[in-house]
Protein backbone atom coordinates (compact mmCIF):
# COMPACT_ATOMS: atom_id res chain seq x y z
CA UNK A 1 0.00 0.00 0.00
CA UNK A 2 1.09 3.45 -0.52
CA UNK A 3 -0.31 6.98 0.45
CA UNK A 4 -1.40 9.28 -1.66
CA UNK A 5 1.27 12.46 -1.04
CA UNK A 6 3.77 9.22 -1.71
CA UNK A 7 2.75 9.10 -5.70
CA UNK A 8 4.94 10.01 -8.02
CA UNK A 9 4.95 9.50 -12.13
CA UNK A 10 6.50 6.16 -12.66
CA UNK A 11 4.30 4.77 -9.81
CA UNK A 12 2.31 1.29 -10.65
CA UNK A 13 -1.14 1.11 -9.22
CA UNK A 14 -3.58 -1.10 -9.35
CA UNK A 15 -6.78 0.63 -10.26
CA UNK A 16 -10.09 -1.42 -10.78
CA UNK A 17 -7.95 -4.58 -10.38
CA UNK A 18 -5.59 -3.92 -13.65
CA UNK A 19 -2.24 -2.25 -13.29
CA UNK A 20 -1.47 1.40 -14.58
CA UNK A 21 0.98 3.70 -14.33
CA UNK A 22 1.00 6.97 -13.26
CA UNK A 23 1.72 9.49 -16.42
CA UNK A 24 0.84 13.21 -14.41
CA UNK A 25 0.43 14.19 -11.07
CA UNK A 26 -0.26 17.50 -9.81
CA UNK A 27 -0.05 18.09 -5.88
CA UNK A 28 -3.37 20.41 -4.41
CA UNK A 29 -3.28 21.87 -1.16
CA UNK A 30 -6.56 23.54 -0.97
CA UNK A 31 -7.27 26.32 1.23
CA UNK A 32 -9.64 24.69 3.11
CA UNK A 33 -9.59 20.85 3.10
CA UNK A 34 -6.73 18.37 3.00
CA UNK A 35 -4.24 17.87 0.30
CA UNK A 36 -4.54 15.59 -2.36
CA UNK A 37 -2.69 14.55 -5.34
CA UNK A 38 -5.01 14.64 -9.07
CA UNK A 39 -3.38 11.47 -11.14
CA UNK A 40 -3.92 10.31 -14.68
CA UNK A 41 -2.70 7.00 -15.13
CA UNK A 42 -2.57 4.40 -18.27
CA UNK A 43 -3.91 1.20 -17.95
CA UNK A 44 -0.93 -1.15 -18.64
CA UNK A 45 -3.05 -3.88 -20.35
CA UNK A 46 -5.11 -1.67 -22.72
CA UNK A 47 -3.91 1.71 -22.59
CA UNK A 48 -6.88 3.33 -21.29
CA UNK A 49 -6.46 6.78 -19.27
CA UNK A 50 -7.96 7.23 -16.18
CA UNK A 51 -8.02 10.32 -13.57
CA UNK A 52 -8.15 9.88 -9.97
CA UNK A 53 -8.33 12.04 -7.14
CA UNK A 54 -6.51 10.80 -3.51
CA UNK A 55 -6.42 12.13 -0.31
CA UNK A 56 -2.59 12.75 0.60
CA UNK A 57 -3.33 10.21 3.70
CA UNK A 58 -5.62 8.01 1.65
CA UNK A 59 -3.77 4.43 1.22
CA UNK A 60 -3.77 2.88 -2.32
CA UNK A 61 -2.94 -0.15 -4.22
CA UNK A 62 0.70 -0.32 -5.55
CA UNK A 63 1.49 -3.26 -8.00
CA UNK A 64 3.84 -5.24 -7.10
CA UNK A 65 5.86 -5.86 -10.27
CA UNK A 66 9.24 -7.52 -11.46
CA UNK A 67 11.42 -6.42 -14.40
CA UNK A 68 13.18 -8.66 -16.34
CA UNK A 69 16.26 -7.97 -18.54
CA UNK A 70 15.05 -8.90 -21.60
CA UNK A 71 16.82 -8.84 -25.72
CA UNK A 72 14.95 -7.87 -28.29
CA UNK A 73 14.63 -10.69 -31.37
CA UNK A 74 11.85 -9.33 -34.01
CA UNK A 75 8.28 -8.60 -34.74
CA UNK A 76 5.75 -10.64 -36.46
CA UNK A 77 2.63 -8.65 -37.21
CA UNK A 78 1.39 -8.92 -34.06
CA UNK A 79 3.55 -9.58 -31.05
CA UNK A 80 7.43 -7.95 -30.42
CA UNK A 81 9.52 -11.45 -29.11
CA UNK A 82 12.25 -11.12 -26.59
CA UNK A 83 14.35 -13.65 -24.72
CA UNK A 84 15.24 -13.72 -21.49
CA UNK A 85 18.56 -13.33 -20.48
CA UNK A 86 19.07 -15.24 -17.65
CA UNK A 87 16.47 -18.19 -18.93
CA UNK A 88 16.56 -17.69 -22.69
CA UNK A 89 12.86 -18.07 -22.36
CA UNK A 90 10.62 -16.15 -25.19
CA UNK A 91 7.95 -14.02 -24.07
CA UNK A 92 5.70 -12.15 -26.47
CA UNK A 93 4.35 -8.78 -25.63
CA UNK A 94 1.09 -7.78 -28.16
CA UNK A 95 2.28 -5.11 -30.41
CA UNK A 96 -1.59 -3.36 -30.38
CA UNK A 97 -0.80 -2.52 -27.31
CA UNK A 98 2.67 -0.79 -27.61
CA UNK A 99 1.85 1.16 -30.83
CA UNK A 100 5.15 3.54 -30.78
CA UNK A 101 7.17 0.58 -29.22
CA UNK A 102 8.90 -0.47 -32.55
CA UNK A 103 10.46 3.18 -33.29
CA UNK A 104 12.63 2.42 -29.95
CA UNK A 105 13.20 -1.45 -30.71
CA UNK A 106 16.86 -1.92 -32.47
CA UNK A 107 17.14 -5.96 -32.88
CA UNK A 108 19.81 -7.17 -30.12
CA UNK A 109 19.34 -4.26 -27.73
CA UNK A 110 18.03 -5.36 -23.90
CA UNK A 111 15.47 -3.52 -22.59
CA UNK A 112 13.41 -3.91 -19.17
CA UNK A 113 10.50 -5.63 -19.49
CA UNK A 114 7.39 -5.52 -16.56
CA UNK A 115 5.82 -8.68 -15.44
CA UNK A 116 2.55 -8.06 -13.71
CA UNK A 117 1.17 -11.84 -12.13
CA UNK A 118 3.61 -13.09 -14.40
CA UNK A 119 2.29 -11.40 -17.42
CA UNK A 120 4.59 -9.23 -19.50
CA UNK A 121 2.81 -6.09 -19.56
CA UNK A 122 5.06 -3.16 -20.55
CA UNK A 123 8.68 -2.11 -22.22
CA UNK A 124 10.56 -0.01 -20.27
CA UNK A 125 13.11 2.09 -22.54
CA UNK A 126 16.09 3.97 -21.70
CA UNK A 127 15.62 7.94 -21.08
CA UNK A 128 17.63 8.70 -23.84
CA UNK A 129 18.90 6.67 -26.45
CA UNK A 130 21.12 6.32 -29.41
CA UNK A 131 19.90 6.28 -32.69
CA UNK A 132 21.77 6.60 -36.41
CA UNK A 133 20.10 8.77 -39.26
CA UNK A 134 18.95 7.08 -41.99
CA UNK A 135 17.69 9.72 -44.13
CA UNK A 136 18.31 13.46 -44.33
CA UNK A 137 17.12 15.99 -46.59
CA UNK A 138 20.38 18.42 -47.59
CA UNK A 139 19.74 22.02 -46.24
CA UNK A 140 21.08 25.18 -48.85
CA UNK A 141 23.62 26.97 -47.33
CA UNK A 142 22.75 30.59 -46.34
CA UNK A 143 18.97 28.52 -44.68
CA UNK A 144 20.14 29.40 -41.62
CA UNK A 145 17.35 30.73 -39.53
CA UNK A 146 18.06 30.93 -36.06
CA UNK A 147 17.06 27.58 -34.05
CA UNK A 148 15.55 26.21 -37.84
CA UNK A 149 14.74 22.38 -37.38
CA UNK A 150 14.00 19.66 -40.21
CA UNK A 151 12.76 16.29 -40.21
CA UNK A 152 15.40 12.77 -40.67
CA UNK A 153 14.08 9.30 -40.21
CA UNK A 154 16.24 7.02 -38.13
CA UNK A 155 17.01 3.69 -38.57
CA UNK A 156 14.32 2.21 -36.73
CA UNK A 157 11.94 4.19 -38.73
CA UNK A 158 11.36 7.26 -36.24
CA UNK A 159 10.53 10.41 -37.47
CA UNK A 160 12.74 13.47 -35.54
CA UNK A 161 13.29 17.01 -35.96
CA UNK A 162 16.82 17.91 -35.88
CA UNK A 163 19.02 20.81 -36.20
CA UNK A 164 19.83 21.81 -40.26
CA UNK A 165 23.58 20.95 -40.17
CA UNK A 166 22.64 16.93 -38.89
CA UNK A 167 23.40 14.63 -42.24
CA UNK A 168 22.61 11.46 -43.09
CA UNK A 169 24.83 8.37 -41.59
CA UNK A 170 25.58 10.71 -38.45
CA UNK A 171 24.34 9.12 -34.90
CA UNK A 172 21.92 11.66 -32.39
CA UNK A 173 20.61 11.23 -28.98
CA UNK A 174 16.91 11.02 -28.81
CA UNK A 175 14.72 11.58 -25.54
CA UNK A 176 12.55 8.47 -25.45
CA UNK A 177 9.81 10.05 -23.72
CA UNK A 178 9.42 13.64 -25.60
CA UNK A 179 10.68 11.85 -29.36
CA UNK A 180 12.59 15.09 -29.34
CA UNK A 181 16.70 15.37 -30.08
CA UNK A 182 18.91 16.23 -27.35
CA UNK A 183 22.35 16.02 -29.44
CA UNK A 184 24.56 15.10 -32.16
CA UNK A 185 26.56 11.91 -31.21
CA UNK A 186 30.39 11.40 -31.85
CA UNK A 187 31.43 7.70 -32.35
Amino acid sequence: MIRGGEINKGTILVINCHPHIVVEREFVSPGKGSAFARVRAKNLRNGNVVTQTIKTQEEVEDAQVDLLQCQYQYADGEHFTFMNNESFEQIQIPMADHENAQFYLKDGDSYDILFYEGEAIDIRFPFKMVFTVAQSENYIKGDTVSGATKPVITETGLTVRVPLFIKQGEKILVNTETNEYVERVNS
